[in-house]
């Protein structure tokens, strides 16, 4: 695989998914075929077609894929923070970091588009 350095969005992406399965461990035993599978599916996802974008050429259709993924993600967040599965911090730093991976990934689907 290319190093890192090369796709901040993969490396920033990798650190938001060890922190989001970390989390999905914490969550109540009885999320885990619902909510917090779903979530760490989700992100595992990303995961997989981000790995899968670094090596086509292609990679638009990927990162749209990416995109609406993303957005899933911040609705289960929101829900997981709403049944008080997180705590008010941890929804703020979840959602950080997937705005800016979403920003993250925008970037990288316009200078593909280009």
């Amino acid at each position: 695989m290319p190093a890192a350095q090369e796709y901040p969005l993969f490396d920033q992406w990798y650190q938001t998914c060890d922190w989001i399965l970390q989390t999905c461990d914490r969550m109540p035993k009885h999320t885990r075929f619902t909510l917090s599978g779903r979530i760490a599916n989700l992100a595992l996802d990303v995961t997989a077609l981000l790995t899968e974008a670094i090596y086509r050429k292609d990679r638009a259709d990927l990162l749209r894929r990416v995109n609406l993924l993303l957005e899933q993600l911040r609705i289960f967040f929101r829900l997981a923070k709403d049944r008080r599965y997180l705590s008010l911090t941890q929804y703020e730093f979840v959602s950080n970091a997937i705005n800016q991976c979403g920003k993250m990934v925008g970037g990288w689907l316009k200078t593909s588009a280009s």
